[in-house]
């Protein structure tokens, strides 16, 4: 299934601050250089915010994590668990319509969705509170035909009960999950013929449902108003710091904009820079510069000669190179790089330099053409022609 951005994306995002506290205390669990690994949990929280992850709140979390926005694209596209359009504000159903769910009764299922919903999936019901979508194999096949409602698994559904479930979220209710016809987990529909023992002693539900009954979120959007202890591996809570507003424009790049699909062309050629090196232990691996070597600036290239401040008190308007937007242009300068003429006179080994330590945004240099543009605009040219070399 091709799965792209939905058309109409919101101008910014931003976690709130006690969402912010929490996704930094994730990406604290990880060393220095592999906090990449926290995308899954950021992506989710943001998509419990808002209910679904917009353009924004991709890029939002690839900035938080220094990663390029194709890396955190990929990510988002590839798990059916994150929705990349808006979804009923109360619940999004997600039925199972793979092997044992089909034979059990999953069509009736899809039916009372098309009939009390909508008649075609991702697509919000009349009042805003519902939207369904069918998905592969979830898991419980034991306990087929199933779905998944916000959280949670309801098992052992029928046409009618789901038809009673959609009605009492409806009315606000919040059905306990779990088998619909009474089974504590997978055992047989008849009832335990061995290991008896096991049923003293237990808790009225099994782990699942016992924690979703507890934790009373299975539908529950979550905003952040109560910080939980988000770092209990370092002992303490992470500090909260407000989230900055981003720029109404979208990245990358000042007047790039999203073709039909809702994409840019982003993705780096496997030479560039740019793209995420190993840590030294494949074979023929690229070995990282140390943070020693970044911060002497002896890492990959020669540092181009920089001006303390612009020629004649005026930069040059950078964000007209495509790709380089309000935060590279000021990170440009602070390195001493004001005038296309400059950028124009790069040589590769300080081409290679500047990628190195464009931190956070690495490997534009190459990836967006940068001196091809700069000497068409040093020259006179137009951005329409340096947009179209960019492109070339």
């Amino acid at each position: 299934m091709l799965r792209r951005l939905y058309k109409d994306q919101p101008a910014s995002f931003s976690f709130t601050p006690a969402n912010l506290a929490w996704a930094k205390g994730q990406i604290s669990k990880y060393p220095e250089g592999r906090q990449a690994s926290a995308i899954i949990p950021l992506l989710w929280r943001a998509q419990e915010q808002e209910g679904w992850l917009s353009r924004p709140a991709i890029e939002h979390v690839a900035d938080m994590l220094g990663l390029a926005y194709i890396r955190a694209l990929e990510v988002a596209t590839f798990y059916f668990m994150f929705q990349l359009q808006p979804v009923g504000s109360v619940a999004h159903i997600q039925i199972c319509g793979t092997t044992s769910c089909m034979i059990c009764g999953a069509e009736d299922l899809v039916a009372v969705a098309k009939e009390l919903i909508s008649r075609t999936p991702h697509t919000l019901s009349a009042d805003g509170k519902f939207s369904w979508e069918e998905v592969e194999c979830l898991g419980a096949c034991a306990n087929a035909p199933m779905a998944q409602i916000g959280k949670d698994y309801y098992e052992d559904l029928t046409g009618e009960k789901l038809r009673e479930l959609i009605e009492r979220f409806r009315m606000g209710e919040v059905p306990v999950p779990g088998s619909q016809i009474g089974r504590y987990a997978a055992e047989p529909v008849g009832g335990l013929t061995s290991l008896k023992e096991f049923e003293s002693g237990r808790k009225q539900f099994n782990a699942s449902v016992q924690a979703a009954v507890d934790l009373k979120d299975t539908v529950k959007r979550i905003d952040g108003t109560e910080v939980p202890l988000t770092t209990p591996w370092l002992g303490k809570p992470a500090a909260v710091t407000p989230a900055k507003g981003r720029e109404v424009e979208p990245k990358p790049g000042a007047g790039a904009v999203a073709d039909a699909t809702g994409a840019t062309v982003q993705e780096a050629k496997a030479s560039s820079p740019g793209k995420p090196k190993s840590d030294g232990n494949a074979p023929n691996a690229t070995p990282l510069a140390t943070p020693e070597a970044r911060a002497s600036g002896q890492a990959g290239g020669v540092k181009p000669a920089g001006l303390s401040a612009p020629k004649d008190d005026k930069a040059d308007d950078l964000k007209l190179i495509v790709g380089i937007g309000p935060k590279l242009e000021a990170l440009c300068n602070r390195l001493g790089f004001f005038h296309f003429d400059q950028i124009a006179n790069w040589t590769p080994g300080e081409i290679a330099w500047v990628d190195e330590n464009l931190e956070g945004f690495k490997g534009r240099v190459t990836r967006d053409k940068w001196v091809v543009q700069a000497k068409i605009l040093a020259a006179g040219g137009s951005v329409a022609e340096a947009e179209a070399a960019a492109k070339a």
